[in-house]
C-alpha cells in the first residue's frame, strides 16, 4: 500500500484525519497500520478512557458512529477501531448513516476502520466521499514478480543485511503471505548477531529451505546447462512435494525463462538498463548472459512451451498415473535437451 509510510509517519508527528477507512484483498497493510494506530495516537493513560476497538461480527455501523459522536474523556481526541468491518452487513440504514458521519465527522474522534480482504463497493456515496478527501486506502496484494523487492524492503526496515540472491529464495518459498514474510524476517531479527549477513546457509538453518536444494539452485542448474546438478535437485525436490509444490517450481522457471526471452531483446543495453527493463537485481544479469549462451532465443521460447506442456500434464491432461516427481525429472530432462525434444505447442 503505497500511503503506509506517510500514514505511519504521520501518526508519529500527530499529524491525522478524522477517518481512515482501510480496504482490499491484502491483509498485511491493514493490519501494519491498525497496530501502529492502537499503540501510538494515545498515551497509556489516555487509551483507558478514549480508545475503544471493536468488531464487525459484534456491531452495525451505527453502533460503532454513535461511539465515534462522543467527546473524549480527560483528553482531546479518542480512537474508535473497527476490526473486520466486512462482517458487517451494509444495509441501506447503515449505508445511509455512514454516509452521514463521513459528510460530518467528529473531529475530536479518529475512525478508524479496517474492511480486509475485499475492496468496498467505490460506487457507494461514502467510498466517494471518502475518496475525495483522501481517507480511503486500497490495500493490494503484491504481485509475484514485486515479492524480492517487497522482501528486500522488510529486510532492510528490520536493519538486517542479506546476500543478493535471499530474497528470491524466500520469495520462491514463502510465496505472497506478507504477514509470514514479515513473521520470519523478525524472527531471524531476534536471532541473527550485529552485522551478520544473512545467506543460503543462515536461511536453511532457520527458515527451513534448504541451501542446495531449492527452486533458486534448481534454476540455476539449468541456467548452466549443468544436467548432473539439476537431475539431482529434481530428484530431492521430487521427494519432498509438500516443501516443493510443483506448480511453484512451474512458475519459477516459467519467470526464469520469460526473463531470458527478455533478455535476448535487450542485447546491446548495459546490465544496468537491462536489469531495470527486466524488474530484476543487477546481480543476476551475470547468470543471464550464461543462460543466453547455452539457450538461443528459439531454444528459451521452446522452453516456455515445455513449460505449458508440463503445466497440462500438472492438470492430468496427456500424463497418465505421472506423480509430480516423475513429472519434474521428465521436464528437467527435456529443457536440458530442448535442441533434441519435440515440443507439444
Amino acid at each position: 500500500m503505497k500511503e503506509l509510510e506517510i500514514i505511519l509517519k504521520n501518526i508519529k508527528n500527530k499529524e491525522l484525519l478524522p477517518i481512515y477507512f482501510f480496504h482490499g484483498e491484502e491483509p498485511y497493510y491493514i493490519d501494519v497500520a491498525v497496530k501502529h494506530f492502537e499503540n501510538e495516537v494515545l498515551t497509556e493513560d489516555e487509551k483507558a478512557f478514549n480508545q475503544t476497538v471493536v468488531y464487525g461480527k459484534d456491531t452495525t455501523y451505527s453502533e460503532v458512529l454513535a461511539l465515534a459522536r462522543q467527546f473524549p474523556m480527560m483528553g482531546d481526541k479518542q480512537l474508535i477501531v473497527l476490526k473486520e468491518a466486512q462482517d458487517i452487513r451494509l444495509t441501506e440504514k447503515e449505508t445511509e448513516a455512514l454516509e452521514a458521519y463521513v459528510n460530518n465527522p467528529v473531529p475530536s474522534t479518529i475512525l478508524v476502520i479496517a474492511h480486509k480482504h475485499k475492496k468496498v463497493d467505490s460506487r457507494k456515496k461514502f467510498a466517494k466521499t471518502l475518496a475525495k478527501n483522501k481517507m480511503l486506502f486500497l490495500s493490494e496484494p503484491v504481485k509475484d514478480w514485486n515479492l524480492p523487492q517487497f522482501i528486500q524492503d522488510e529486510i532492510s526496515r528490520a536493519g538486517l543485511k542479506a546476500e543478493p540472491n535471499i530474497p528470491t529464495i524466500l520469495a520462491e518459498y514463502l510465496g505472497n503471505d506478507l504477514s509470514r514474510i514479515a513473521n520470519e524476517i523478525n524472527k531471524l531479527k531476534l536471532i541473527l548477531k550485529e552485522g551478520e549477513v544473512l545467506n543460503s546457509l543462515l536461511v536453511e538453518k532457520h527458515i527451513g529451505i534448504s541451501k542446495d536444494y531449492n527452486v533458486f539452485e534448481l534454476q540455476k542448474a539449468l541456467g548452466t546447462k549443468n544436467e548432473e546438478q539439476a537431475m539431482k535437485i529434481a530428484y530431492y525436490i521430487g521427494k519432498n512435494p509438500k516443501s516443493n509444490p510443483f506448480v511453484m517450481m512451474l512458475g519459477s522457471l516459467y519467470n526464469y525463462f520469460s526473463n531470458l526471452i527478455v533478455f535476448h531483446s535487450l542485447k546491446g543495453m548495459s546490465p544496468q538498463s537491462i536489469a531495470a527493463e527486466m524488474g530484476v537485481n543487477p546481480y543476476f544479469i551475470k547468470d543471464y548472459e550464461t543462460s543466453a549462451r547455452l539457450y538461443p532465443l528459439k531454444h528459451a521460447t521452446r522452453i516456455i512451451s515445455i513449460l505449458r506442456e508440463f503445466d497440462m500434464k500438472s492438470k492430468g491432461l496427456g500424463a497418465v498415473n505421472m506423480t509430480d516427481a516423475e513429472l519434474l525429472k521428465e521436464m528437467v530432462y527435456k529443457i536440458l535437451n530442448v535442441d533434441k525434444t519435440k515440443v507439444k505447442v
